[in-house]
């Protein structure tokens, strides 16, 4: 598996995952319960996408458009 994003946070993280697997790139969540292991403040930093080595480049493509547009993703009708 590649590491192809690190999120702010879970929810990011979870963003991106979506995106990706919508793609039909398969994609593994990593640092989801290390998390819940520090405590009741929210850690930033912590969650990253990974995906297996086959799927490397697609996935880095789809990683910087989603960067490059701010962070805001397009729905199948083309809103934001």
């Amino acid at each position: 598996m590649i590491k192809v994003f690190r999120a702010r946070d879970f929810h990011e993280a979870m963003v991106v995952k979506a995106m990706l697997e919508h793609h039909n790139i398969p994609a593994h969540l990593d640092g989801y319960y290390l998390q819940g292991g520090i405590g009741e403040l929210p850690v930033l930093g912590l969650s990253s996408v990974s995906v297996p080595e086959a799927f490397e480049e697609q996935a880095w493509r789809l990683v910087q458009e989603y960067l490059s547009g701010g962070g805001e993703l397009e729905t199948e009708n083309g809103d934001s």
